[in-house]
């Protein structure tokens, strides 16, 4: 039997401010096109028990563009990968393949490190 949930999800249950007014608009977020956005390509191995991965970060966009993109460049660099924190993270050192990829499709600001 599942519980029913009684409130909207952000933890207000009741509120006594005369002036409170539940707003459900998410704030808005700075998106730049793909030519405008600075992104790293980095090798990192830290916590990751000695495994090699290519993290991709300073990427301005919404979770479900960041999803495509990540699946976009596992796909190109044929590995796994996923997105946490801001960041794609590709297994193995595929810096120059992500370089690549990326410049080709737009992102023209991209270096790596």
């Amino acid at each position: 039997m599942s519980k029913k949930k009684l409130y909207n999800g952000n933890g207000i249950v009741y509120s006594t401010a005369p002036d409170f007014s539940l707003s459900t608009d998410p704030e808005p977020k700075n998106i730049l096109p793909p030519g405008q956005q600075l992104l790293k390509i980095k090798l990192d191995t830290k916590h990751r028990g000695g495994k090699t991965v290519s993290v991709v970060s300073g990427f301005q966009m919404e979770e479900k563009e960041a999803e495509t993109l990540a699946k976009q460049l596992k796909s190109f660099c044929g590995s796994g990968g996923s997105v946490k924190e801001n960041e794609i993270i590709i297994q193995g050192d595929h810096r120059d393949k992500i370089l690549q990829w990326l410049l080709k499709n737009g992102y023209a600001k991209s270096k790596k490190n």
